[in-house]
């Protein structure tokens, strides 16, 4: 919106089957509407039996001054299709806000000039009319109770798993900043009516402003085309995908939605049993951590608070609390040269999927470890995830920008496998955990989101292949073939009386010269 010009304003009115209701419809738009903003009507039929296409035209012929287009769907679209139309119109003809007036006369025109003021006074991303605020106001209004109640249960559960305080999800009075709307995948959602679920958790997703305001609630002689029980399906069973999504469990494009930098989940996970909390109390106090891979050092403060000495390496550069000490390597490098004479620790925290060749980075590591053990942590998705079986059972494998599925990923590992690679790679498993999906991450620090995490523990003490969203792997360092016939042939005297060879020498030893991440 430029200062010194009124801002775009579409009223957008989504029409089918409304020959008795568009001209009321059209008449009950307030004319101060026009004064304030540079406004355009748009009256978009979705393929009417009826005459609704017809009687539009008939308005805009009869009210030469009022700027009107009246498009028809040669097809029927859906309501979800429907308002996809709309959108997309307001973005191609540079509008700076869109609000969206239901043909049937269901939500009042009349109440435009109020909901418009948050948008143009910069408040808000979307506005959407309550008929919950007050909840006496619904059912004062006509709302039918089963409808009520259901329009409470749906919401309740909404706000619950996405952690938010909406008064109501399923109002259909909406205004958006075009800009808002630009940046979301709306193209993706449903043709349904569950769309108006979709919407609201891209906007969620994204961060938007979401503004309500109460509105008057009308039920007349307007026929219901929602099919209740369908209805409360698709609106459950998208908000439980968006929470799957938004754990990395389950991607669903339509709701990847933020910045494409975005390292969120990378963030700790202390609170509850996740893969951060088994790897930090696999760490000693007051051990020298080598943390490879380490991305935005989600555990550096918790380490430090143990008294542990830290080195994070990751190829971009990252700040790390002091007194810890970054090392800018890109682990598929070759050779990477890295000290390890000094560490207790290595910690390889959802970093060996990403590797280009895991086998050779893993033997180059172990070339350069001597008869001193060290402790290393490893975690890595579970590919065989419940989730997932499913998916591949309904013939889904798709990758997303986080989760098991991560665009990222160049291999992917199931207990078996990755136990194996281990092995191989000449590491002592000392300990095997499965690592449950991060609920309180997705759907907050709540009741709902600590109930699935424990569900999902007991679960995994039933499969930890089948229920673990990761794999926790703690083992111990060998040397390989190589340095113990290096250091047999170097032997000067006999081993000492407790049994164990003499100490080696770590010229040489103490570097990476050679691996991969």
């Amino acid at each position: 919106m430029t200062p010194n010009s009124r801002p775009r304003l579409l009223i957008f009115v989504i029409a089918y089957q409304a020959e008795a209701t568009l001209t009321a419809v059209l008449e009950r738009i307030p004319r101060p509407v026009f004064a304030d903003w540079d406004t355009e009507v748009l009256v978009v039929d979705d393929a009417s039996a009826d005459r609704t296409y017809e009687i539009g035209r008939a308005y805009r012929d009869a009210h030469p001054e009022l700027p009107l287009v009246v498009l028809r769907n040669a097809y029927n679209q859906g309501y979800g299709g429907n308002q996809k139309v709309g959108y997309t119109y307001a973005i191609a003809k540079g509008f700076d806000v869109v609000a969206m007036v239901h043909g049937d006369g269901q939500y009042a025109p009349e109440e435009l000039p109020r909901l418009l003021e948050p948008l143009r006074d910069g408040e808000a991303d979307a506005v959407f009319g309550s008929r919950m605020m007050p909840p006496s106001g619904a059912l004062k209004g006509g709302m039918p109770l089963y409808k009520f109640v259901g329009n409470r249960i749906l919401t309740t559960f909404q706000n619950a798993v996405l952690g938010t305080d909406l008064s109501e999800f399923h109002s259909g009075y909406r205004l958006y900043r075009v800009a808002t709307l630009k940046a979301l995948p709306y193209q993706l959602n449903s043709n349904d009516f569950h769309f108006d679920t979709e919407i609201i958790l891209q906007l969620v997703n994204a961060g938007a402003r979401i503004l309500e305001l109460p509105i008057p609630t009308y039920y007349g002689d307007e026929i219901s085309r929602v099919n209740g029980l369908a209805y409360a399906w698709n609106v459950a069973w998208a908000t439980l995908q968006n929470a799957a999504h938004q754990a990395g469990i389950l991607y669903q494009r339509r709701f990847d939605v933020g910045p494409t930098n975005d390292v969120s989940h990378y963030t700790a996970k202390l609170d509850y049993a996740s893969s951060h909390t088994f790897a930090l109390e696999s760490v000693p106090a007051k051990a020298r951590v080598l943390d490879l891979g380490a991305g935005p050092g989600p555990l550096a403060e918790a380490l430090l608070a143990k008294g542990c000495s830290l080195t994070l390496v990751d190829q971009a550069v990252r700040e790390a609390p002091a007194p810890a000490k970054v090392l800018v390597r890109d682990l598929n490098d070759d050779p990477l040269d890295i000290e390890l004479q000094d560490i207790d620790v290595i910690l390889l925290l959802d970093v060996v999927e990403h590797l280009k060749d895991p086998e050779r980075f893993l033997a180059a590591l172990r070339r350069h470890f001597d008869y001193r053990t060290r402790t290393v942590v490893l975690t890595t998705p579970n590919v065989a995830f419940i989730i997932q079986r499913l998916m591949l059972l309904f013939g889904q494998f798709n990758y997303g920008k986080a989760g098991i599925l991560d665009r990222t990923h160049t291999r992917l590992f199931t207990f078996r496998s990755f136990v194996q690679l281990l092995r191989d790679a000449g590491l002592r498993i000392r300990r095997v955990r499965g690592v449950p999906a991060p609920f309180p991450k997705a759907l907050g620090d709540n009741f709902l989101a600590r109930t699935a995490l424990a569900i999902n523990q007991a679960l995994i003490l039933l499969s930890k292949s089948l229920f673990a969203y990761q794999i926790f792997v703690e083992a111990e360092t060998t040397p390989d073939v190589a340095f113990v016939l290096a250091d047999t042939v170097g032997q000067k005297r006999p081993p000492g009386r407790d049994g164990a060879p003499n100490q080696p020498s770590t010229e040489g030893t103490n570097r990476l010269t050679s691996g991969h991440r």
